[in-house]
C-alpha cells in the first residue's frame, strides 16, 4: 500500500505547530539560548530547519538545479551543519520563525501533490518523496527536542514517534557503514511501547538480537539526543547492543551523539 502523502504532511504540520509554539513568543535573548548541541543556539535549529525545507523544496521542484547547487556547494565547502548555522546568525528572530513558515508551508504544499514513489535526489542517494517528507517529520522532532532541552520543557510523545522509530530501524544499514563497520548477519527484532501503550514491532519475531523499550526512548537514541545509557532500552544480542550504540536517523556522517548524563 502506497504512503499517503497527505498524511504525512498533516503530521509534519501538527510537529511544526509544536515546535513553534515552543519558539514563538521567545525574545532576542531567548533565540540565542544555548541549546544541547554543541556550538549551536535555538536559532541555528530553527534556521537548520529552514535551510534544509528550501533544499527539498527544491528536489522536488527543480531537480537538476538541485543537484547543481548541491554539487557547487561541495565544492566549495558551505553545507556543513555548522556552516549553514553560522551563515543565519545575523537575522533576528521574527527573521527566522518568518522563514520557518513560509518555507514549512510550502514545503507541505508541494509534496502533498507528489507521488510518494516518486525519487528525489538528496544529499548522497537519492529519496522517495515519502521518505523525504518523513525525514522531515524526524528531522523537525528531532532538532525540537534540542530546543525543549534547552527551553526546560517536555513534549507530550504522540504517534508521530512512529515515522522517526521506522527511519531508525531502516536506517540501521547505513548506521554500520557510516562508522566503517560490516552490517552483521544477524536481524534485529525491535519491539517498542508506543505513547499510547501499544506494541509497535519491526523484524523477525524470533531473531535472537532484540532491542525493547519505550518508542519515545528509541527515538531519542536513534536521533542522538540522549545516550542509550539514560534511557530505558533493553538489548538482547551483540549485534543488538553494537547497534544501539552508534544507531543514527539522520544522513551524513556519524554523529557525536549525547554523553551519558553522569558525564555531563
Amino acid at each position: 500500500m502506497p504512503a499517503d502523502m497527505h498524511a504525512l504532511a498533516e503530521d509534519l504540520a501538527a510537529e511544526s505547530g509544536v515546535l513553534r509554539n515552543m519558539v514563538a513568543d521567545l525574545d532576542d535573548d531567548g533565540w540565542r539560548t544555548a541549546t544541547p548541541a554543541e556550538g549551536w543556539n535555538i536559532s541555528d535549529q530553527i534556521s537548520h530547519l529552514s535551510f534544509f525545507d528550501d533544499a527539498a523544496i527544491q528536489s522536488a521542484t527543480d531537480p537538476e538545479g538541485f543537484a547543481a547547487e548541491m554539487e557547487r556547494a561541495f565544492t566549495v565547502g558551505e553545507l556543513t551543519p555548522d556552516d549553514v548555522a553560522e551563515r543565519y546568525r545575523n537575522q533576528s528572530g521574527a527573521e527566522l520563525l518568518g522563514w520557518f513558515d513560509a518555507s514549512r508551508r510550502r514545503l507541505i504544499k508541494v509534496f502533498s501533490e507528489l507521488d510518494p514513489a516518486v525519487r528525489l535526489p538528496w544529499f548522497g542517494l537519492p529519496m522517495s518523496a515519502a521518505s523525504s517528507l518523513t525525514a522531515r517529520i524526524m528531522e523537525t522532532w528531532a532538532h525540537g527536542q534540542d530546543v525543549a532541552d534547552a527551553l526546560g520543557q517536555v513534549r507530550e510523545p504522540t504517534a508521530r514517534l512512529r515515522h522517526i522509530v521506522h527511519i531508525g530501524v531502516r536506517a540501521m544499514p547505513f548506521s554500520f557503514a557510516a562508522n566503517g563497520i560490516d552490517l552483521p548477519p544477524d536481524p534485529v527484532r525491535v519491539e517498542l511501547s508506543s505513547p499510547d501503550a501499544r506494541l509497535w514491532s519491526w523484524g523477525p519475531e524470533h531473531a535472537a538480537n532484540r532491542v525493547t523499550g519505550p518508542a519515545l526512548d528509541f527515538c531519542l537514541v536513534v536521533t542522538q539526543r540522549r545516550h542509550r545509557y539514560d534511557t530505558a532500552l533493553r538489548t538482547q544480542g551483540d549485534v543488538a547492543s553494537q547497534w544501539l550504540a552508534i544507531a543514527q536517523a539522520f544522513a551524513g556522517p556519524p554523529g557525536t551523539g549525547r554523553k551519558p548524563a553522569h558525564q555531563r
